[in-house]
């Protein structure tokens, strides 16, 4: 029997090109400033998993089942609907933060923004950085 693989790999793709590409101005310029901050809180180059997450940092996991493999310890990614933020902890350790954080939604491991103006930067970068350190500190 094969172990399923993580289909959401690190590339070599190019992060600017991939920014380059998005059409919509009001994205890319978002995009642009979480990628800033992202590389800024974490002292990791952004890298391209997949076709379209930008992640910082990466981790080796193993479940009990057996299943094992390398992710990302913090990153994100523009989708059609919001600015995808991937907190690998998920949020019941943040919701201090998430209670002065602004508008968003929230998946298990995904935070979900419309407008990047609508949130709280300083807050954003908190749980930016407590997340990547958590992820660091848990798995080096």
């Amino acid at each position: 029997m094969t172990k399923a693989q993580n289909k959401t790999k690190e590339t070599q793709a190019s992060v600017t090109d991939f920014l380059n590409s998005i059409a919509e101005e009001k994205k890319k310029h978002d995009c642009v400033l979480v990628k800033n901050l992202m590389e800024e809180i974490t002292n990791a180059p952004a890298k391209m998993w997949g076709t379209s997450i930008i992640g910082f940092g990466n981790y080796h996991y193993k479940y009990e089942s057996g299943r094992e493999g390398d992710f990302l310890k913090i990153g994100f990614s523009p989708r059609v609907q919001n600015l995808t933020l991937y907190i690998m902890p998920g949020f019941e350790k943040y919701e201090g933060y998430l209670a002065q954080l602004g508008k968003y939604k929230t998946g298990k491991s995904c935070l979900y923004i419309k407008n990047i103006e609508d949130v709280d930067i300083e807050i954003l970068k908190r749980l930016i950085k407590d997340s990547y350190d958590y992820m660091t500190n848990k798995y080096g």
